[in-house]
Protein backbone atom coordinates (compact mmCIF):
# COMPACT_ATOMS: atom_id res chain seq x y z
CA UNK A 1 0.00 0.00 0.00
CA UNK A 2 0.95 3.56 -0.51
CA UNK A 3 -0.05 6.63 1.42
CA UNK A 4 -0.24 10.35 -0.51
CA UNK A 5 0.11 13.43 0.76
CA UNK A 6 -1.19 16.42 -0.77
CA UNK A 7 -0.47 19.60 0.94
CA UNK A 8 -0.85 23.53 0.13
CA UNK A 9 0.84 25.27 3.07
CA UNK A 10 1.38 29.25 2.97
CA UNK A 11 4.89 30.45 2.38
CA UNK A 12 4.28 34.40 2.53
CA UNK A 13 6.15 35.00 6.24
CA UNK A 14 9.30 33.80 7.21
CA UNK A 15 7.44 31.78 9.95
CA UNK A 16 5.21 30.65 7.18
CA UNK A 17 8.17 29.26 4.94
CA UNK A 18 9.91 27.75 8.17
CA UNK A 19 6.47 25.68 9.20
CA UNK A 20 6.70 24.60 5.33
CA UNK A 21 10.36 23.88 5.52
CA UNK A 22 9.86 21.85 9.02
CA UNK A 23 6.71 19.73 7.57
CA UNK A 24 8.57 19.25 4.56
CA UNK A 25 11.70 17.99 6.37
CA UNK A 26 9.40 15.36 8.81
CA UNK A 27 7.68 14.10 5.87
CA UNK A 28 11.39 13.08 4.14
CA UNK A 29 13.24 11.81 7.46
CA UNK A 30 9.92 9.50 7.74
CA UNK A 31 10.87 8.00 4.66
CA UNK A 32 8.42 10.07 1.89
CA UNK A 33 9.25 10.37 -1.35
CA UNK A 34 8.25 13.98 -3.84
CA UNK A 35 6.60 12.70 -6.63
CA UNK A 36 5.51 16.44 -7.76
CA UNK A 37 5.69 19.93 -5.89
CA UNK A 38 3.63 19.24 -2.17
CA UNK A 39 2.89 15.92 -3.35
CA UNK A 40 4.72 12.90 -1.58
CA UNK A 41 4.36 9.56 -1.03
CA UNK A 42 5.47 6.85 0.94
CA UNK A 43 5.14 2.77 0.85
CA UNK A 44 3.67 0.69 3.87
CA UNK A 45 3.33 -2.96 4.53
CA UNK A 46 0.39 -3.09 6.74
CA UNK A 47 -2.83 -1.26 7.56
CA UNK A 48 -1.91 -0.87 10.93
CA UNK A 49 1.14 1.58 9.35
CA UNK A 50 -1.08 3.99 8.49
CA UNK A 51 -2.31 4.84 11.99
CA UNK A 52 1.34 5.96 12.69
CA UNK A 53 1.33 7.73 9.49
CA UNK A 54 -1.83 9.85 10.43
CA UNK A 55 -0.25 10.50 13.87
CA UNK A 56 2.97 12.03 12.83
CA UNK A 57 1.06 13.90 10.27
CA UNK A 58 -1.01 15.22 12.73
CA UNK A 59 2.53 16.27 14.92
CA UNK A 60 3.58 17.73 12.13
CA UNK A 61 1.48 19.51 10.53
CA UNK A 62 1.66 23.73 10.60
CA UNK A 63 -1.05 25.40 11.91
CA UNK A 64 -2.24 27.67 8.36
CA UNK A 65 -2.54 25.30 5.47
CA UNK A 66 -4.12 22.33 4.23
CA UNK A 67 -2.75 18.40 4.56
CA UNK A 68 -4.85 15.80 3.12
CA UNK A 69 -3.66 11.84 2.93
CA UNK A 70 -4.80 9.48 0.72
CA UNK A 71 -4.22 5.76 1.03
CA UNK A 72 -4.12 3.64 -2.42
CA UNK A 73 -3.43 -0.36 -2.91
CA UNK A 74 0.10 -0.51 -4.70
CA UNK A 75 -2.02 -2.04 -7.93
CA UNK A 76 -3.79 1.21 -7.82
CA UNK A 77 -0.37 3.60 -7.75
CA UNK A 78 1.08 1.40 -10.49
CA UNK A 79 -2.01 2.96 -12.65
CA UNK A 80 -1.61 6.24 -11.89
CA UNK A 81 -1.43 8.01 -15.13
Amino acid sequence: MRVIVFFDLPVLTAEERRAYYLFRKALIKNGFIMLQESVYCRMITSPSMEGSITNMLEKNKPNKGVVQALTVTEKQFVGMR
